[in-house]
């Protein structure tokens, strides 16, 4: 049985973007309000845990930064992240607490949950990813249907979205292979592992092994 409520994939007690999700049913319907929220939200941080260097950015004073990181508002960073080498936030984005983003990583209008690691080559659009997350290196979430057309969540009859541009919800804790290509829509449930090189398209039950379309077996331990 499908579950895609916010409360099913997320624990929002491991994000400071908790109010973005309050009063709605599903993570995706949060896409259009993320730059709005984070200039909200970065208003209200301690100046004396977040340094401000633009108008739209807030990086907490204890995270890392790396000097040829290419950072672009709106944007927060919270404590204890670290944003590595020739990685490129086109803006939109919250890093939580402890998030790692790597050499050569891509954000654009997406929530990184605490804990979230996307460390080498991975592009991350118009996304979700909960506490924990990991994504391989070279995993990409694809935010745009080859037809152009609005975007429908793959989840028995279908759940439309009116969307044209939304790429994964990843559960807290899901681990996506390396190489991996996560099509517009997918969600991958709360502890979920998807095997390396997969081509994923709709919706994986929490705690399940995605070996391949054919081949989805629930997780023994």
């Amino acid at each position: 049985m499908y579950n895609l409520e916010i409360s099913s994939l997320f624990d929002l007690e491991k994000t400071c973007a908790a109010g973005l999700f309050a009063d709605r049913r599903y993570p995706w319907e949060v896409l259009g309000d993320i730059k709005g929220f984070i200039l909200q939200l970065g208003e209200t941080l301690d100046p004396e845990k977040f340094d401000h260097p633009a108008a739209d950015i807030w990086i907490a004073k204890d995270a890392k930064v790396a000097p040829t990181a290419c950072l672009n508002g709106p944007l927060i960073v919270d404590e204890g992240a670290e944003l590595r080498h020739c990685c490129f936030v086109r803006g939109a984005a919250i890093v939580g607490k402890g998030a790692v983003v790597g050499n050569s990583v891509e954000l654009k209008n997406c929530v990184l949950f605490d804990g979230v690691q996307v460390p080498h080559f991975n592009y991350v659009g118009d996304s979700i990813l909960g506490y924990k997350a990991h994504m391989g290196a070279g995993s990409v979430t694809s935010n745009v249907k080859s037809d152009k057309r609005d975007i429908v969540i793959h989840a028995g009859e279908g759940i439309p979205t009116g969307r044209r541009k939304i790429g994964a919800m990843l559960g807290d804790r899901a681990e996506i292979g390396c190489n991996s290509v996560l099509n517009p829509g997918t969600v991958v449930g709360r502890d979920c592992i998807v095997y390396p090189t997969s081509c994923v398209r709709g919706v994986i039950l929490e705690r399940h092994i995605y070996k391949d379309e054919h081949h989805i077996v629930l997780r023994e331990e």
